[in-house]
């Protein structure tokens, strides 16, 4: 196996945060002897990226996720560790590196403000030396694809949130980078659009063997592209692998899903009763359990419908995080 598209071996990234009481002596004081405290946003991470494979990269807000996708693009120096993506050291901001990687992220404008982001389509070609002819061939692929149509004539600024966003992902693809870094690709999409995003990035992925590390609060984002995850809190890494192996591994129960041919009927002797929406009622059932559940059912009940399934993957996170906290 050749060299891996990111090696990231205990990275760390500490901020000092000034900090005072209030009231006016406190600000007084804080002139002539200012107190900082250290923030841990990355504490030790280490991992490696595969060429051509899709990580999905996983945490609540402040768990590090932003902060480690800017070491790796080179925007934020680390405090220590060691950082290397496409055999570059991102913090010396090489053109060899540059023109092989691009950063995407949701909250983040990229594009010219007050200019139509075909304009910032044409500057980002100049930047990153883009031929002409592959230039016109890609531009109009991503047009067709992502359904931009007029909005490329429209200043930036006039868009909305998910018609920006698809704008921001196409001026992201133009130079055909080896390595993306997607922090929250699909916010304000609908879900039609969602699912186009998705299953273009698996595309390009597959075609140009590029890698890509993926944020995402839509868990279907994840499910739909990411076969790893990668789980942190804290700046620490959680979990690192198979997402099945997540679900196999921290889940502690399944969801059934209980179609009756009456409704009023009571299930709740058989699990916790999760939901209840006319004659489908969703248990919650220990996964031990989940056969000798079923079996009573079938006997005890005429069903129209049973259905079993692994809780939902933000629930597995939270069951994840839950087991990772210190006990009280």
């Amino acid at each position: 196996m050749g060299e891996p598209a990111v090696h990231v071996a205990g990275l760390r990234r500490i901020f000092k945060v000034p900090e005072r009481e209030a009231g006016l002596g406190a600000a007084m004081r804080s002139l002539f002897r200012r107190r900082y405290r250290e923030v841990r946003a990355v504490d030790g991470v280490s991992f490696d990226i595969e060429p051509g494979e899709i990580v999905g990269f996983l945490g609540p807000n402040g768990a590090g996720k932003t902060t480690t996708l800017k070491m790796l693009a080179g925007l934020l120096h680390p405090t220590g560790g060691e950082v290397r993506v496409l055999g570059e050291i991102p913090t010396r901001r090489r053109r060899e590196y540059l023109q092989r990687m691009s950063l995407v992220m949701g909250n983040r404008n990229q594009l010219q403000w007050d200019l139509p982001a075909a304009d910032s389509f044409e500057l980002n070609r100049a930047i990153y030396q883009v031929p002409w002819p592959e230039f016109r061939r890609t531009r109009d692929e991503l047009v067709d694809l992502l359904d931009l149509g007029g909005l490329v004539t429209k200043p930036v600024r006039n868009l909305s949130l998910g018609e920006r966003m698809k704008v921001e992902i196409a001026a992201a693809l133009l130079h055909r980078p080896d390595m993306l870094f997607l922090d929250e690709p699909t916010v304000g999409l609908d879900i039609t659009m969602q699912k186009r995003i998705r299953t273009f990035i698996a595309e390009y992925s597959r075609r140009h063997s590029a890698s890509v590390l993926l944020t995402s609060h839509y868990m279907a984002d994840v499910e739909a592209l990411c076969q790893r995850v990668i789980v942190i809190d804290h700046g620490r890494i959680l979990f690192d692998g198979d997402l099945s192996t997540l679900v196999t591994r921290f889940a502690t129960y399944k969801e059934l899903g209980v179609t009756l041919a009456g409704s009023g009927v009571d299930l709740s002797g058989y699990g916790e009763v999760r939901s209840r929406d006319g004659d489908r009622v969703t248990l919650r059932v220990p996964k031990a359990e989940t056969p000798t559940v079923t079996a009573r059912l079938l006997a005890d009940h005429t069903l129209l419908d049973l259905t079993v399934e692994d809780p939902p993957i933000e629930d597995v996170i939270e069951l994840l995080f839950a087991a990772a906290r210190p006990q009280a």
